[in-house]
Protein backbone atom coordinates (compact mmCIF):
# COMPACT_ATOMS: atom_id res chain seq x y z
CA UNK A 1 0.00 0.00 0.00
CA UNK A 2 1.52 3.51 -1.02
CA UNK A 3 1.57 6.65 1.37
CA UNK A 4 -1.54 8.05 -0.70
CA UNK A 5 -3.39 5.05 0.26
CA UNK A 6 -1.85 4.77 4.07
CA UNK A 7 -2.81 8.59 4.54
CA UNK A 8 -6.43 8.26 3.19
CA UNK A 9 -7.22 5.61 5.26
CA UNK A 10 -5.93 7.22 8.51
CA UNK A 11 -7.86 10.27 7.77
CA UNK A 12 -11.07 8.35 7.10
CA UNK A 13 -10.82 6.52 10.65
CA UNK A 14 -10.16 9.90 12.26
CA UNK A 15 -13.28 11.15 10.65
CA UNK A 16 -16.43 11.10 12.53
CA UNK A 17 -18.57 8.01 11.98
CA UNK A 18 -21.48 10.22 10.67
CA UNK A 19 -19.15 11.66 7.95
CA UNK A 20 -17.53 8.57 7.35
CA UNK A 21 -20.91 6.17 5.99
CA UNK A 22 -23.06 9.49 5.74
CA UNK A 23 -23.23 8.26 1.78
CA UNK A 24 -24.10 4.77 2.87
CA UNK A 25 -27.58 5.90 4.00
CA UNK A 26 -29.57 7.96 1.15
CA UNK A 27 -32.17 8.50 3.83
CA UNK A 28 -30.58 11.36 5.33
CA UNK A 29 -31.11 13.64 1.80
CA UNK A 30 -35.07 13.19 2.76
CA UNK A 31 -35.22 12.90 6.11
CA UNK A 32 -33.34 13.14 9.72
CA UNK A 33 -34.41 9.34 10.93
CA UNK A 34 -34.37 9.34 14.90
CA UNK A 35 -37.05 5.98 14.60
CA UNK A 36 -34.60 3.20 14.35
CA UNK A 37 -36.00 1.44 17.36
CA UNK A 38 -39.58 1.23 14.95
CA UNK A 39 -38.08 0.40 11.50
CA UNK A 40 -34.90 1.38 10.10
CA UNK A 41 -34.06 2.64 6.69
CA UNK A 42 -31.98 0.00 4.75
CA UNK A 43 -28.16 0.65 4.57
CA UNK A 44 -27.01 0.88 1.05
CA UNK A 45 -25.04 -2.41 1.48
CA UNK A 46 -28.62 -4.16 2.06
CA UNK A 47 -30.31 -2.80 -0.29
CA UNK A 48 -27.75 -2.78 -3.18
CA UNK A 49 -27.24 -7.18 -2.20
CA UNK A 50 -31.64 -7.22 -2.20
CA UNK A 51 -31.60 -5.63 -6.07
CA UNK A 52 -28.89 -7.89 -7.44
CA UNK A 53 -31.01 -10.58 -6.17
CA UNK A 54 -34.01 -9.72 -7.59
CA UNK A 55 -32.29 -9.01 -10.83
CA UNK A 56 -30.71 -12.37 -10.90
CA UNK A 57 -34.38 -13.91 -10.44
CA UNK A 58 -36.20 -12.22 -12.82
CA UNK A 59 -33.52 -12.83 -15.65
CA UNK A 60 -32.86 -16.59 -14.33
CA UNK A 61 -34.85 -17.62 -12.06
CA UNK A 62 -33.45 -20.11 -9.75
CA UNK A 63 -30.49 -20.80 -12.06
CA UNK A 64 -27.88 -19.52 -8.89
CA UNK A 65 -29.66 -21.36 -6.48
CA UNK A 66 -26.10 -21.97 -5.10
CA UNK A 67 -25.40 -18.44 -4.35
CA UNK A 68 -28.76 -18.28 -2.27
CA UNK A 69 -27.52 -21.15 -0.23
CA UNK A 70 -24.46 -19.23 0.12
CA UNK A 71 -26.33 -16.31 1.68
CA UNK A 72 -28.11 -18.46 3.73
CA UNK A 73 -24.73 -19.75 5.37
CA UNK A 74 -23.77 -15.90 5.05
CA UNK A 75 -25.86 -14.59 7.06
CA UNK A 76 -26.12 -17.71 10.12
CA UNK A 77 -21.97 -16.73 10.00
CA UNK A 78 -22.34 -13.20 10.16
CA UNK A 79 -25.25 -13.15 12.87
CA UNK A 80 -23.07 -15.70 15.07
CA UNK A 81 -20.07 -13.27 14.97
CA UNK A 82 -22.20 -10.52 15.92
CA UNK A 83 -22.97 -12.16 18.97
CA UNK A 84 -19.45 -14.46 19.60
CA UNK A 85 -21.90 -17.71 18.74
CA UNK A 86 -21.05 -20.19 15.91
CA UNK A 87 -23.00 -20.67 12.88
CA UNK A 88 -24.80 -24.02 13.66
CA UNK A 89 -26.37 -21.84 16.77
CA UNK A 90 -27.99 -19.72 14.19
CA UNK A 91 -31.23 -20.72 12.63
CA UNK A 92 -33.09 -18.06 9.90
CA UNK A 93 -36.61 -16.69 11.41
CA UNK A 94 -39.67 -14.32 9.91
CA UNK A 95 -38.87 -12.36 12.75
CA UNK A 96 -38.45 -12.05 16.41
CA UNK A 97 -41.69 -13.21 17.65
CA UNK A 98 -41.14 -16.39 15.96
CA UNK A 99 -37.55 -16.97 17.43
CA UNK A 100 -40.01 -16.38 20.68
CA UNK A 101 -42.72 -18.81 20.47
CA UNK A 102 -39.71 -21.33 19.02
CA UNK A 103 -38.62 -21.96 22.37
CA UNK A 104 -42.04 -20.88 24.45
CA UNK A 105 -43.56 -24.41 22.82
CA UNK A 106 -40.50 -26.43 21.99
CA UNK A 107 -39.50 -26.30 25.40
CA UNK A 108 -41.41 -29.55 27.12
CA UNK A 109 -43.17 -27.68 30.38
CA UNK A 110 -44.45 -29.38 32.92
CA UNK A 111 -47.26 -28.45 35.64
CA UNK A 112 -45.26 -26.43 38.29
CA UNK A 113 -42.60 -25.02 36.28
CA UNK A 114 -41.89 -21.30 37.10
CA UNK A 115 -40.85 -18.47 34.19
CA UNK A 116 -39.71 -14.99 35.14
CA UNK A 117 -40.82 -12.18 33.68
CA UNK A 118 -40.91 -8.67 33.32
CA UNK A 119 -43.80 -6.54 33.17
CA UNK A 120 -42.46 -3.66 30.99
CA UNK A 121 -42.17 -5.98 27.93
CA UNK A 122 -43.27 -5.96 24.65
CA UNK A 123 -45.83 -8.01 24.42
CA UNK A 124 -43.84 -10.72 21.50
CA UNK A 125 -41.69 -11.25 24.94
CA UNK A 126 -44.85 -11.75 27.48
CA UNK A 127 -47.76 -12.92 25.85
CA UNK A 128 -45.95 -16.52 24.43
CA UNK A 129 -44.95 -17.29 28.11
CA UNK A 130 -47.66 -16.08 29.66
CA UNK A 131 -49.81 -18.45 27.57
CA UNK A 132 -48.11 -21.06 29.23
CA UNK A 133 -50.07 -20.90 32.00
CA UNK A 134 -52.51 -23.04 30.85
CA UNK A 135 -50.66 -25.81 31.09
CA UNK A 136 -49.79 -25.16 34.85
CA UNK A 137 -46.80 -22.89 34.16
CA UNK A 138 -46.44 -20.37 36.99
CA UNK A 139 -44.82 -16.59 35.79
CA UNK A 140 -43.15 -14.92 38.28
CA UNK A 141 -43.83 -11.28 37.13
CA UNK A 142 -40.89 -8.72 38.11
CA UNK A 143 -39.93 -5.11 36.85
CA UNK A 144 -36.82 -4.76 35.00
CA UNK A 145 -35.54 -1.71 37.77
CA UNK A 146 -36.19 -4.14 40.47
CA UNK A 147 -32.73 -4.99 41.95
CA UNK A 148 -30.53 -7.55 41.12
CA UNK A 149 -30.95 -9.58 44.51
CA UNK A 150 -34.76 -9.52 43.98
CA UNK A 151 -34.19 -11.23 40.23
CA UNK A 152 -31.88 -13.16 42.27
CA UNK A 153 -34.61 -14.49 44.64
CA UNK A 154 -37.13 -14.93 41.40
CA UNK A 155 -34.46 -17.15 39.68
CA UNK A 156 -34.45 -19.77 42.31
CA UNK A 157 -35.99 -22.66 41.10
CA UNK A 158 -37.19 -20.88 37.89
CA UNK A 159 -36.68 -23.01 35.03
CA UNK A 160 -36.54 -20.38 32.12
CA UNK A 161 -36.29 -16.65 32.85
CA UNK A 162 -37.02 -14.21 29.30
CA UNK A 163 -36.10 -10.56 29.06
CA UNK A 164 -34.98 -7.88 26.90
CA UNK A 165 -31.75 -6.87 26.37
CA UNK A 166 -32.89 -2.97 25.91
CA UNK A 167 -36.59 -2.03 26.55
CA UNK A 168 -38.43 -0.93 23.82
CA UNK A 169 -40.41 2.22 25.30
CA UNK A 170 -37.62 3.80 27.94
CA UNK A 171 -34.52 2.03 26.42
CA UNK A 172 -33.27 0.61 29.58
CA UNK A 173 -30.14 -1.49 28.76
CA UNK A 174 -29.97 -4.39 31.55
CA UNK A 175 -27.23 -6.25 32.68
CA UNK A 176 -26.63 -9.18 30.48
CA UNK A 177 -23.70 -10.90 32.46
CA UNK A 178 -25.04 -10.42 36.00
CA UNK A 179 -28.57 -11.86 35.04
CA UNK A 180 -26.74 -14.33 32.75
CA UNK A 181 -24.35 -15.57 35.86
CA UNK A 182 -27.43 -15.91 37.94
CA UNK A 183 -29.35 -18.79 35.23
CA UNK A 184 -26.10 -20.50 35.41
CA UNK A 185 -25.98 -20.76 39.06
CA UNK A 186 -29.24 -21.67 39.41
CA UNK A 187 -29.96 -23.71 36.28
CA UNK A 188 -32.06 -21.40 34.53
CA UNK A 189 -32.69 -21.54 30.71
CA UNK A 190 -31.73 -17.61 30.18
CA UNK A 191 -33.80 -16.22 27.02
CA UNK A 192 -33.07 -12.30 25.52
CA UNK A 193 -35.26 -10.36 23.13
CA UNK A 194 -32.34 -8.77 21.66
CA UNK A 195 -33.90 -7.06 18.75
CA UNK A 196 -33.55 -3.12 20.69
CA UNK A 197 -29.63 -3.54 21.26
CA UNK A 198 -28.49 -6.15 18.76
CA UNK A 199 -26.16 -4.07 15.99
CA UNK A 200 -25.61 -1.09 17.85
CA UNK A 201 -24.27 -2.61 21.65
CA UNK A 202 -22.45 -5.36 22.19
CA UNK A 203 -24.02 -8.90 22.32
CA UNK A 204 -21.17 -11.79 23.74
CA UNK A 205 -23.58 -14.77 23.99
CA UNK A 206 -20.51 -16.85 26.12
CA UNK A 207 -19.80 -14.18 28.69
CA UNK A 208 -23.44 -13.53 28.93
CA UNK A 209 -24.00 -17.20 29.26
CA UNK A 210 -27.40 -16.80 27.01
CA UNK A 211 -29.13 -20.09 26.10
CA UNK A 212 -31.32 -18.55 23.36
CA UNK A 213 -31.73 -14.95 21.75
CA UNK A 214 -34.11 -14.22 19.22
CA UNK A 215 -34.00 -10.56 17.24
CA UNK A 216 -35.65 -9.25 14.05
CA UNK A 217 -33.13 -7.39 11.39
CA UNK A 218 -35.11 -4.71 10.76
CA UNK A 219 -34.18 -2.05 13.54
CA UNK A 220 -30.75 -1.19 14.98
CA UNK A 221 -29.17 -4.06 12.20
CA UNK A 222 -30.11 -1.77 8.89
CA UNK A 223 -31.84 -4.55 7.20
CA UNK A 224 -35.43 -5.53 5.99
CA UNK A 225 -38.51 -6.56 7.66
CA UNK A 226 -39.35 -10.49 7.73
CA UNK A 227 -35.78 -11.82 8.69
CA UNK A 228 -34.48 -12.29 12.04
CA UNK A 229 -32.12 -14.96 14.03
CA UNK A 230 -32.37 -17.34 16.29
CA UNK A 231 -29.75 -18.35 18.51
CA UNK A 232 -29.71 -21.50 20.30
CA UNK A 233 -26.65 -22.57 22.32
CA UNK A 234 -25.81 -26.16 21.21
CA UNK A 235 -26.42 -27.92 24.50
CA UNK A 236 -29.68 -26.53 24.53
CA UNK A 237 -30.67 -28.00 20.68
CA UNK A 238 -32.28 -31.05 22.00
CA UNK A 239 -34.72 -29.49 24.66
CA UNK A 240 -36.16 -27.46 21.86
CA UNK A 241 -38.38 -29.57 20.47
CA UNK A 242 -39.45 -27.57 16.55
CA UNK A 243 -42.81 -27.09 16.74
CA UNK A 244 -43.15 -25.95 12.95
CA UNK A 245 -41.93 -29.26 11.11
CA UNK A 246 -41.52 -28.57 7.00
CA UNK A 247 -39.19 -30.05 4.65
CA UNK A 248 -36.13 -28.32 5.56
CA UNK A 249 -36.23 -29.15 9.46
CA UNK A 250 -34.62 -32.62 8.37
CA UNK A 251 -31.44 -33.77 8.51
CA UNK A 252 -31.62 -34.67 4.82
CA UNK A 253 -33.85 -32.43 3.44
CA UNK A 254 -31.93 -32.38 0.28
CA UNK A 255 -33.13 -35.85 -0.58
CA UNK A 256 -36.64 -35.38 -1.52
CA UNK A 257 -37.52 -38.77 -1.38
CA UNK A 258 -36.13 -39.82 2.04
CA UNK A 259 -38.79 -40.17 4.54
CA UNK A 260 -36.34 -39.81 7.43
CA UNK A 261 -37.27 -36.72 9.99
CA UNK A 262 -34.43 -37.17 12.07
CA UNK A 263 -33.53 -33.19 12.60
CA UNK A 264 -30.96 -30.95 11.35
CA UNK A 265 -27.92 -31.29 13.67
CA UNK A 266 -27.40 -27.65 14.51
CA UNK A 267 -30.13 -24.54 14.97
CA UNK A 268 -31.10 -24.92 10.85
CA UNK A 269 -33.85 -28.09 12.29
CA UNK A 270 -35.59 -24.69 13.18
CA UNK A 271 -36.38 -23.41 10.15
CA UNK A 272 -39.12 -24.92 8.29
CA UNK A 273 -39.10 -24.50 4.77
CA UNK A 274 -38.71 -22.09 1.98
CA UNK A 275 -36.72 -18.88 3.56
CA UNK A 276 -37.26 -15.22 3.06
CA UNK A 277 -34.38 -14.81 0.20
CA UNK A 278 -33.91 -12.09 -0.75
CA UNK A 279 -34.38 -10.97 3.19
CA UNK A 280 -31.30 -13.16 3.36
CA UNK A 281 -29.10 -11.34 1.01
CA UNK A 282 -30.41 -8.02 2.77
CA UNK A 283 -29.48 -9.11 5.65
CA UNK A 284 -26.20 -10.59 5.41
CA UNK A 285 -25.14 -7.32 3.98
CA UNK A 286 -26.28 -5.22 6.52
CA UNK A 287 -24.81 -7.55 9.41
CA UNK A 288 -21.24 -7.67 7.50
CA UNK A 289 -21.89 -4.10 7.22
CA UNK A 290 -22.06 -3.32 10.49
CA UNK A 291 -19.26 -5.78 11.28
CA UNK A 292 -17.07 -3.67 9.37
CA UNK A 293 -17.33 -0.62 10.94
CA UNK A 294 -17.46 -2.62 14.31
CA UNK A 295 -19.69 -2.29 16.95
CA UNK A 296 -17.74 -0.88 19.84
CA UNK A 297 -17.47 2.12 17.53
CA UNK A 298 -20.86 2.11 16.52
CA UNK A 299 -22.01 1.83 20.79
CA UNK A 300 -20.12 4.81 21.22
CA UNK A 301 -21.90 6.94 18.42
CA UNK A 302 -25.16 5.97 18.86
CA UNK A 303 -24.63 6.85 23.37
CA UNK A 304 -22.95 9.82 22.63
CA UNK A 305 -26.13 10.99 19.90
CA UNK A 306 -28.79 9.56 22.80
CA UNK A 307 -27.14 11.67 25.11
CA UNK A 308 -27.17 14.49 23.21
CA UNK A 309 -31.42 14.46 23.02
CA UNK A 310 -31.09 13.32 26.83
CA UNK A 311 -29.89 16.51 27.96
CA UNK A 312 -31.13 18.25 25.36
CA UNK A 313 -35.29 17.76 26.03
CA UNK A 314 -34.46 18.35 29.79
CA UNK A 315 -33.08 21.51 29.25
CA UNK A 316 -35.93 22.39 27.79
CA UNK A 317 -37.96 20.90 30.22
CA UNK A 318 -39.20 17.84 29.12
CA UNK A 319 -40.24 14.93 31.43
CA UNK A 320 -37.76 11.98 30.21
CA UNK A 321 -38.88 8.76 30.72
CA UNK A 322 -35.95 6.86 32.02
CA UNK A 323 -32.84 7.84 33.61
CA UNK A 324 -29.40 7.42 31.57
CA UNK A 325 -26.64 6.26 32.82
CA UNK A 326 -23.68 4.77 31.45
CA UNK A 327 -24.22 1.10 32.54
CA UNK A 328 -28.32 1.29 31.32
CA UNK A 329 -28.23 3.74 28.27
CA UNK A 330 -29.55 2.61 25.22
CA UNK A 331 -30.50 4.06 21.71
CA UNK A 332 -33.66 5.41 22.88
CA UNK A 333 -35.00 8.06 24.75
CA UNK A 334 -38.12 9.09 25.44
CA UNK A 335 -39.68 11.75 26.84
CA UNK A 336 -42.63 14.20 26.79
CA UNK A 337 -44.21 17.67 26.91
CA UNK A 338 -46.46 18.57 30.43
CA UNK A 339 -48.91 19.65 27.91
CA UNK A 340 -48.72 18.92 24.56
CA UNK A 341 -49.75 15.31 23.07
CA UNK A 342 -47.23 13.22 22.02
CA UNK A 343 -48.68 12.63 18.72
CA UNK A 344 -49.41 16.27 17.90
CA UNK A 345 -45.15 16.79 18.86
CA UNK A 346 -44.61 14.17 16.45
CA UNK A 347 -46.72 15.01 13.53
CA UNK A 348 -45.05 18.39 13.68
CA UNK A 349 -41.71 16.98 13.92
CA UNK A 350 -42.73 14.77 10.94
CA UNK A 351 -43.82 18.28 9.01
CA UNK A 352 -40.05 19.24 9.90
CA UNK A 353 -39.05 15.76 8.17
CA UNK A 354 -37.55 14.75 11.31
CA UNK A 355 -38.82 10.65 12.31
CA UNK A 356 -39.70 9.50 15.40
CA UNK A 357 -42.76 7.49 17.38
CA UNK A 358 -45.58 8.59 19.60
CA UNK A 359 -45.28 5.40 22.06
CA UNK A 360 -47.56 5.37 25.23
CA UNK A 361 -47.97 9.26 25.43
CA UNK A 362 -43.98 9.54 24.92
CA UNK A 363 -42.14 11.08 22.10
CA UNK A 364 -39.53 8.31 21.43
CA UNK A 365 -36.56 8.91 19.56
CA UNK A 366 -33.82 6.56 18.52
CA UNK A 367 -30.94 7.61 16.38
CA UNK A 368 -28.16 5.24 14.48
CA UNK A 369 -24.55 5.66 14.55
CA UNK A 370 -24.58 7.60 10.81
CA UNK A 371 -27.01 10.96 12.68
CA UNK A 372 -24.81 14.17 12.72
CA UNK A 373 -25.53 15.40 15.83
CA UNK A 374 -26.33 18.74 14.17
CA UNK A 375 -29.58 17.32 13.14
CA UNK A 376 -30.07 16.08 17.02
CA UNK A 377 -29.76 20.07 17.62
CA UNK A 378 -32.57 20.96 14.70
CA UNK A 379 -34.84 18.32 16.15
CA UNK A 380 -34.35 20.34 20.03
CA UNK A 381 -35.31 23.57 18.23
CA UNK A 382 -38.45 22.58 16.91
CA UNK A 383 -39.50 20.82 19.94
CA UNK A 384 -42.34 23.23 21.58
CA UNK A 385 -41.37 25.09 24.55
CA UNK A 386 -42.65 24.14 27.74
Amino acid sequence: MGFSSVAKECGAASQPLHERYRDDFPVTSQLTYLNHAAVAPLCRPAAEAMKQLADDALNYGSLHYDQWMAAYQGLRSAAARLINASSGEIAIVKNTSEGVATIALGLDWKSGDRIVVFQEEFPANYFPWLRLESKGVQISRLSIHDPLDRIAEAIRGARLLAISYVNYLSGYRVDLDTIGRLCREHNCFFFVDAIQGMGAFPIDVERSQIDALSADGHKWMLGPEGNGILYVRKNRLDQIEPVEFGWTNAAGYADYASRDMTPRPDAGRYECGTLNTIGCFGQRAAIEFLLAIGVEHITASVERLADRIYRGVRAKGYEVLAERTLETGSGIVSFRHPRVDAREIVTKLREARIAAAPRQGWIRTSPHFYIDPAEIDRMLEVLPAV
